[in-house]
């Protein structure tokens, strides 16, 4: 087994959004914006093929889907051909999955490529489809279903223990709307008001509706690659993957690890052992893309990640320290509020924007970026998922 290292070289993603287009259509127009990213890099040069989407094969009559979507978009994986199901934290999960086979020697280049078509075959089966994300023996029948009502419950004891308050709840939702409104590939580009916010219908108290993230259709694309076949394929700099770590602590919302609901240590250790092994610290990450799937989360994750004090979220967050010339910038892309949230594939996105961070060619650039962080949870807060890039290898 070898000990090499891998970087990420190029990466693309379809429009997200509400999308008259089949799933196969969203991979399609993803592997080619990764293709077209990178000129000169050919789906011949490409030998691994990782699939991360949770609702394809609902939404479908087609399982084992890995394989078809290599055909769809012309690769012949030879080291590993695979999907995998984490929910929101898929495209993060196969980014891993990705460094660990190209660091033992397994493969030389794998494509990550995340989707979800989540619109079909009627609008309104999104909702039950998300009550497939919780615990079906536990939760389910205790009425813990769409995830507003347990990210709400959350948000109010945050405010409990540490006196967050709605307007805190809303400089998050308006930082990562204004971050997006350069993003064309992203589900919305519009401003966002503090009045917008305060007037918009209640989802779940104290969550409006600008404090949700959109379910969205969308795919992205992600290529990992060996530093010396990298080295062969691009004149840009090299971004490495530095390390990262997935932690689960539980499943069922009664054997919640923290002290209380705004208290989440599953995401502390995840921070921890990511940190570890990647070498750096809270301090030298100068850009990341966390799971803002609600405000209230972004707000927990800065704290958390380390970026502040534990309950000092939401002042953190309201001071605009998260904002493009901030002390850590924050879903500089509009992150999951603006962007969109088709869950398998948002982990790429993630992991593209800290790569055009790192390269100097972001839309929202971070001056002088070296090292990024990805964080994502899945499921009802069951899971997190963190990985580190870096301009220099480990």
């Amino acid at each position: 087994m070898g000990n090499y290292n891998a970087c990420v070289i190029a990466g693309g993603q379809c429009k997200w959004g509400v999308r008259e287009a089949s799933y196969v259509d969203l991979v399609q127009e993803a592997a080619k914006a990764c293709l077209d990213d990178l000129p000169g890099l050919k789906p011949s040069h490409i030998d691994g093929l990782i699939f991360a989407s949770t609702f394809v094969g609902r939404r479908s009559t087609q399982v084992n889907t890995a394989p078809v979507v290599a055909e769809r978009i012309g690769l012949k994986p030879t080291s590993i051909c695979t999907r995998v199901d984490v929910l929101c934290a898929g495209g993060s999960t196969g980014i891993l999955l990705a460094q660990g086979l190209v660091e033992s020697g397994m493969a030389e280049v794998v494509m990550v490529l995340g989707s979800e078509k989540l619109y079909t075959p009627e609008r309104w089966q999104i909702q039950y489809d998300e009550m497939a994300a919780v615990d079906h023996d536990w939760d389910g029948p205790n009425g813990i279903g769409p995830p507003p009502v347990w990210f709400a419950v959350q948000a109010k004891e945050h405010m409990k223990a540490y006196g967050t308050t709605k307007e805190q709840l809303a400089s998050v939702s308006i930082t990562n709307y204004k971050h997006g409104l350069n993003n064309p590939k992203g589900h919305f580009q519009k401003e966002l008001t503090l009045q917008d916010i305060q007037e918009a219908p209640v989802i779940a108290d104290p969550l409006g509706l600008f404090d949700c993230c959109p379910f969205s259709d969308g795919a992205a694309a992600i290529v990992v690659a060996r530093e010396e076949r990298a080295k062969d394929l691009t004149d840009r700099p090299l971004v490495y993957l530095r390390g990262g770590a997935q932690v689960s602590l539980h499943s069922v919302g009664g054997n919640w690890p923290g002290e209380h609901l705004g208290d989440w240590p599953h995401l502390r250790l995840a921070a921890r052992k990511a940190y570890e092994r990647s070498g750096l610290k809270p301090k030298d990450i100068d850009v990341a893309q966390t799971h803002d799937c609600f405000s209230i989360s972004e707000i927990i994750e800065v704290e958390e990640l380390g970026f502040c004090e534990k309950g000092e979220g939401g002042p953190f967050c309201e001071s605009g320290e998260i904002t493009i010339g901030g002390k850590i910038p924050i879903n500089t892309d509009g992150g999951l509020i603006s962007s969109g949230h088709p869950f398998g594939a948002t982990g790429v996105r993630m992991g593209i924007e800290i790569m055009k961070q790192l390269q100097g060619r972001a839309i929202n650039q971070v001056q002088g970026a070296t090292f990024g962080l990805t964080h994502n949870l899945s499921g009802g807060n069951v899971e997190h998922t963190i990985v580190t890039y870096g301009l220099e290898p480990r």
